[in-house]
Parts: C-alpha cells; structure tokens; sequence
C-alpha cells in the first residue's frame, strides 16, 4: 500500500462507519432521483444557443455518453462499493493525486449541483407565490433537506423513492395534458439554432448547449456514493444504474418534445420553470392543471436536491475519512449514523452561492446558468479520470473481484471516455471564465492536498483502498 493509503488509527474506524440498510428499489430511487429535476429546468438554456433541432442531436450524443458511461462505471461500483466514489476508484487506480482530482471534481459536481435546484424550487414556489423571495425559499429548503438526511439514510431513501415516484408520475402528466395542443410545427420553428434549415452555424449552437445537455442525466453516478450503505452492492447497484438510465432517457427525451411542440419554445429557453410555462401554451395561466403541475413538480426538484444532499456529504465524508479534508468532518452522528457535519458544510457553501448574484452572475448568463456549468465541469473531469481508471485497473489488476464486467469492453468505457473530452473541450471553449473559476478551485484544493500529506498520512485504516 502506498504511504498516503496507509492509516495508522486503526481504532478509529468505528466512529466512520455507515450502516447497511438500501436495498434495489431504493437505489434505483436514488439513482432516478439525483437526476430528475433536470427534466424540470436547466435542460431548456440549450435550447437559447442550439435550437429544438440542434439540441435533440447534442441531447442523444450525451445520452449516448451516459448510457456507455454508467454500464462502464458500474463495474468500478461493484468492485470496490466505496462512498468516495470515483475519489476511491482513481486513488486505487493512480495513487493519491488521481483521488485528489476525481475527489475534488465529484466535490465541485455535488457541491454546485445543489444551489441550481434550490433556485429552481424558489421558482416554482414564486409561480403560486408571488411574494415570496425565490433564494429565501431556496434556503429554507436547504434547511429542511439537510435535516432530513441527518435523521437517517433509511429515512432519507424511503422519502427519496415516494417523491421520484411522484415526480415520474408529473412528468406523464405533463406530457399528457400538453400532448392534445402538440405540434411538430411548434417544435420544428427555427429548430437549428433559431434558423428554420441546418447550416455549419448550427454546429456552433449544438457544441454550445453541452452542459445543458449533460445536466439531463447528471448526478446518476451518486449512487456510487451509497455503495457502502447497500445491503448488496455487487448485485443491487448493476439493477439500480441500468434501470434508472434508461428510465431518465425516456424521460428526457418525452419532455423535451412536448414541451417543445406545445407552443412557442423560445419563451422557454430562459427560464427555471420551462414545464409549467408549456403548459400555459395548452391550458392557460389558470387551470387546475397549472397549479398541479407546480405543486408536483416541486417533487422532482425535491428529489434530486434531496438526493445530492445524500451524494456530496457522502463525498465529503469519504475525502475527511482519507485525510483529504478536515477529519472532524468525517464524524458520523452517534444516534443515526449519518455525516451530519458533511450535511451541513455542503449546506453552507451552497445557500453561499445562492446569494453571491455579483460572484457568481457573469460572462452573460444568469446565476442558475454559471452554477450548472460550475457543475458539469466537475462531472465531466470525474468522468474523464473515472474511465482512465477502469482501463488502468483492467491492467494491472486483472484478478479484482468484479461482479458486474463492462459490457463491449473497450468499446463502451472508450465511447464515454472520448465523448467526456469532446465534451470538456467544447465548454471550455464556450464557457472560459466558468472554465477559469473551476480551475481555481482545483489548484486552490491542489495546494491544500500538498500542504496536508501528515493528515493523509495518519487517516484511519481503509481496508477498501489497500493494495
């Protein structure tokens, strides 16, 4: 074992412990769960640069590259069930530094995801409610959010799975009263990057809209991060990834016609709250319809800010617990056995960049637009150093335990791994002062990893990384 891999506390490891407790079907709701809201909001800013045309073409490529991805990505799972994640894979795989930087991405993913939603669910609520303030709704569900995980992951993957059920069953709903006033001709308007026919400009508009498209499926791979609290990883999480991928590309794809066909779609691609929008197009701005949609489609949002709540305190307690982060902030609650204090320090941060408008709003886009980019910067960087890990450990450990094989391997993980770079390529090209910020903070994070080697050095014992 490498010396930074290597704790000596061996008597600590009780007081980091997670308990066992999710079983298939509450995977399966983490995994739909982490990521429904981006069927709500987010996916509609793609339409501004890439038209409905355009951004139906970037939309399958990514979700091409997700479907190969997390058939790719659940052998490292299976393998080694750690709540690092892609950290514990890429420091298996490349010694500490690789799990710094897969480590410190998944952090900026799951730490930045959140405060996108929380917007979301301040928009929706200011639909029914006008006087209230979207960011101090969005705090408050912080607040509420953040003590329901603390309570318990039992808990917190039963109330996961009742709110994905119901946001499944609102999106079916949507289509279905959208689906009478639908036309193609609404869809097909100005469909290549606001021109009515395809032209080299439209490559620009389709390459542009990528973080938008990503942000369809981002977050599946959270469910990496419950591995440790799985009855059964090696058999629940393969059922879980496959099953809640090809539930949210039918999904997307569903919701990204019909609300594109329901009327006019540029009005749309602005906004946190595309679906009730749409809707006014069938029904009008009073329907009983309307204020059901708004009401229940606050339960996609809950779901996936419910359930990223889950995935980056995981991760922060998984970076604390190797010695990459503060290691009281790997303390596990005595009673409910949960990472009450990296619940709470993602919290901070996030409700932070709620309210950090002049921080955060520049190079033109809105808050809710910089801080999903922020985002998928950091899970297109795990992606990358996630699939160079599943190549590097096929290598030099053919003989790892591996319930779950990639299928068409090397096919699959080379398609991820090669639509991950096109992918970061492009957004830093469109996205350079986003790109810039993302880049300070991982030299920032850099910095302190060089200045805490002592800390890594005298982490508790982590049977799970050892070599």
């Amino acid at each position: 074992m490498k010396a930074e891999s290597k704790g000596q506390h061996v008597g600590q490891v009780s007081h980091h412990e997670l308990k066992q407790t999710l079983g298939t079907w509450q995977l399966w709701g983490i995994a739909v769960g982490l990521v429904i809201s981006g069927e709500y909001f987010g996916w509609s800013y793609g339409w501004a640069s890439a038209g409905t045309l355009g951004f139906v073409v970037t939309a399958i490529f990514i979700a091409a590259m997700y479907t190969t991805f997390i058939f790719s990505f659940t052998e490292l799972t299976t393998s080694i069930p750690h709540a690092g994640g892609p950290f514990a894979y890429a420091r298996h795989a490349f010694g500490p530094v690789g799990g710094y930087i897969a480590g410190a991405a998944t952090l900026v993913e799951f730490v930045f995801a959140p405060p996108a939603i929380a917007l979301a669910i301040g928009a929706y609520l200011h639909v029914q409610f006008p006087g209230l303030e979207p960011k101090h709704a969005a705090m408050a569900a912080y607040l509420i959010f953040m003590a329901l995980n603390i309570v318990g992951v039992q808990v917190a993957a039963a109330f996961e799975l009742f709110v994905t059920l119901l946001a499944i069953f609102e999106l079916l709903v949507f289509m279905g009263v959208v689906s009478p006033g639908f036309a193609w001709s609404n869809f097909t308007k100005g469909g290549w990057a606001g021109a009515d026919h395809f032209s080299m400009g439209s490559f620009h508009g389709m390459f542009a809209a990528i973080p938008f498209a990503i942000w369809f499926f981002l977050a599946i791979e959270g469910v990496a991060m419950a591995a440790e609290e799985a009855k059964n990883p090696k058999r629940s999480i393969p059922i879980a990834y496959v099953t809640g991928i090809l539930t949210l590309v039918a999904l997307a794809i569903g919701v990204m016609v019909f609300a594109g066909g329901a009327g006019d779609w540029t009005k749309l691609s602005n906004i946190n709250d595309p679906l009730p929008q749409a809707m006014k197009y069938i029904v009008g701005e009073h329907s009983g319809w309307m204020h059901m949609l708004v009401w229940l489609g606050l339960f996609g949002l809950v779901a996936s800010f419910h359930g990223i709540i889950l995935g980056y305190s995981r991760q922060i307690f998984a970076l604390a617990r190797a010695g990459y982060l503060p290691e009281w902030l790997a303390k596990v609650h005595p009673r409910f056995k949960t990472p009450h204090r990296a619940i709470l320090a993602g919290g901070v941060i996030g409700i932070a960049a709620i309210y950090s408008d002049e921080l955060i709003q520049f190079a033109g886009q809105t808050l809710t637009a910089n801080i999903v980019t922020m985002s998928v910067f950091g899970a297109i960087v795990m992606y990358i150093v996630s699939m160079l890990a599943l190549f590097k450990l096929r290598r030099t450990d053919p003989n790892m335990e591996r319930p779950f094989r990639a299928p068409l391997f090397p096919f699959f993980p080379a398609f991820a791994l090669v639509a991950a770079v096109i992918s970061l390529a492009t957004m830093v090209y469109f996205n350079l002062e986003v790109a810039l910020v993302f880049a300070a903070f991982m030299a920032l994070g850099y910095v302190y990893f060089l200045a805490t080697r002592s800390q890594r050095e005298t982490a508790p014992a982590d049977a799970l990384l050892e070599e």
